[in-house]
């Protein structure tokens, strides 16, 4: 076709249309992986931002009542809705933060008379992240929960110590994260797969 110059009219034939198309489609071939370690790496972190959220709830709440208040990671039938189902475990992604044991009763609505005395809660599988929770205590032992007293110091050696979270599939592309939680109510996150002594990220 002519413009009214006389000259081709400007414009894509199918071949460079053809050609844009599988650079672009190679493109992002080679960006997805990264795309996607980036999404699961954001997912880590945001569950370990929240849980190491809660513990800090627990604790300053033991501080303001001057009384036990404690943290439980919980497991629900269904991750992203907190209600009656919940069980503590150690593999839970959701958490608590009540004054008495929340077993069975994680739907309640947050009350200073009501059992169990709810301070807090998180469904931690709201928006469907795929990634796992594992606590024990300092030890090495299998934890649910962590009870701060009136100072703010952890309650007995039996609690968490160490939660511990990953890709459902963990490999070199994820960075994984821990909480270590200190004798004296400190919550600190750190990156395991850092060795450096002078790297502040090392746990």
């Amino acid at each position: 076709m002519l413009s009214g110059r006389g000259r081709p009219a400007a414009g894509f034939t199918v071949i460079e249309l053809m050609v844009t198309i599988t650079v672009l489609a190679l493109l992002l071939m080679a960006v997805a992986p990264s795309v996607g370690a980036w999404i699961a790496n954001t997912q880590i972190r945001n569950a370990a931002t929240s849980i190491q959220m809660g513990l800090q709830r627990a604790r300053s709440e033991a501080l303001r009542r001057n009384a036990p208040v404690r943290f439980t990671l919980v497991s629900l039938t269904n991750a992203a809705v907190m209600d009656d189902s919940c069980v503590p475990s150690d593999t839970g992604v959701s958490w608590v933060v009540s004054l008495d044991d929340p077993t069975g009763e994680c739907g309640t609505a947050p009350s200073d008379t009501a059992a169990p005395r709810i301070v807090e809660t998180h469904a931690g599988g709201v928006g469907g992240g795929r990634f796992t929770v594992a606590a024990t205590t300092s030890g090495g032992d299998e934890a649910s929960s962590v009870t701060f007293n009136g100072f703010g110091r952890v309650v007995g050696t039996d609690g968490i110590g160490v939660i511990d979270i990953d890709h459902v599939e963990p490999g070199a592309d994820y960075r994984a994260l821990r909480l270590i939680i200190g004798l004296g109510g400190t919550v600190r996150m750190c990156d395991p797969a850092v060795t450096s002594a002078d790297d502040p990220r090392k746990c």
